[in-house]
């Protein structure tokens, strides 16, 4: 089983800057089996190809993202998906019920972590051998990746077989199309309940198994 782990929206609490968002969303690309792992690689390799990058001389786009892709081509990336062997978890914060304690700089990382632990408690492992593999964007620092990498493990690694191990990975979006994929799918969810625009996400929320707004 691979797990890609994938945010939208930020941590900030200046309701008053712009840009600040009132949601903050993870959402989990949760594949059973090699055929679903390779069926997004391809997918997102496909829709770089013949939808970005095909017209000659144009500079190369290196990512497939949800931002400032549009749904036409998210649409032809979703059609070239197996139906089966991956689903989709997600919780959604309402940021403006934070308690002032967690909104601070040096907890904030403590809430994020929080949050994963959280959606990721709900996925059945019990049937992940012969490993359990998460993968998440490489944006934090070393001192994050060490506190985030400690406090997943412990939890996660109660609720797996003991035969069963667990990795985790910090990886470059652009490298992994499995991060590319979840971004995709953890936008639409985010734009959904921070914009009430729900036309991407009405394509997939069949493949959500479980969503959830935290402190509704």
């Amino acid at each position: 089983m691979i797990i890609y782990l994938d945010e939208s929206g930020d941590l900030g609490f200046d309701f008053n800057k712009p840009k600040t968002s009132r949601k903050f969303v993870i959402t989990l690309l949760v594949c059973q089996n090699r055929d679903a792992i390779d069926c997004f690689r391809k997918a997102v390799s496909r829709t770089l190809k013949n939808k970005l990058n095909h017209k000659k001389g144009d500079r190369k786009v290196q990512e497939l993202k949800g931002t400032g892709t549009t749904i036409e081509v998210k649409q032809y990336f979703y059609r070239h998906l197996l139906r089966d062997g991956w689903e989709l978890y997600s919780v959604v914060l309402n940021k403006t019920r934070v308690n002032d304690d967690l909104r601070k700089s040096h907890t904030k990382k403590k809430l994020y972590n929080f949050l994963a632990r959280f959606i990721l408690e709900k996925i059945d492992l019990n049937n992940a051998a012969p490993a359990v593999t998460l993968v998440t964007d490489r944006c934090k620092n070393r001192e994050e990746i060490q506190d985030f990498n400690s406090y997943v493990a412990n939890q996660l690694e109660a609720m797996l077989p003991l035969n069963v191990p667990l990795n985790i990975y910090h990886e470059r979006s652009h490298d992994n199309q499995g991060l590319q994929a979840v971004d995709l799918f953890c936008w639409g969810i985010f734009r959904k309940f921070e914009m009430g625009d729900s036309a991407w996400y009405d394509v997939y929320r069949d493949a959500i198994v479980f969503e959830t707004e935290y402190l509704k």
